[in-house]
């Protein structure tokens, strides 16, 4: 068993390959590619890529928005993940920026 960052070498992989596909087949901004924006970005933020996780979850909350709405649930916990990435890497203003706007979509659900 691999420890470490290196054991999220194989899904990071795959999830890269998954993006990949879903951009090629619907393009870059299409809802499709969002969920795979999400998983690689979790995938990297684990692993210490933090300004590239950063950038996926601001492609996917960019794509949620326009697709779904600003108040959508999904929307939701696309502000929640990065929330949590901005308090690891000391961006706390942009995270209580984000938990803010998080508790006023949930409290109007």
């Amino acid at each position: 068993m691999l420890g470490g960052k290196g054991r999220y070498s194989e899904a990071t992989k795959v999830a890269e390959e998954a993006l990949t596909v879903a951009e090629n087949t619907f393009g870059p901004d299409h809802i499709r590619g969002a969920p795979c924006l999400n998983i690689l970005a979790t995938l990297y933020r684990v692993q210490g890529k933090y300004i590239e996780a950063e950038a996926l979850l601001k492609g996917a909350l960019k794509i949620w928005e326009k697709a779904l709405g600003p108040d959508h649930p999904v929307v939701l916990a696309t502000l929640e993940n990065m929330a949590d990435l901005y308090e690891k890497i000391g961006k706390q203003d942009e995270a209580e920026r984000l938990k803010e706007r998080a508790r006023r979509i949930r409290s109007n659900q």
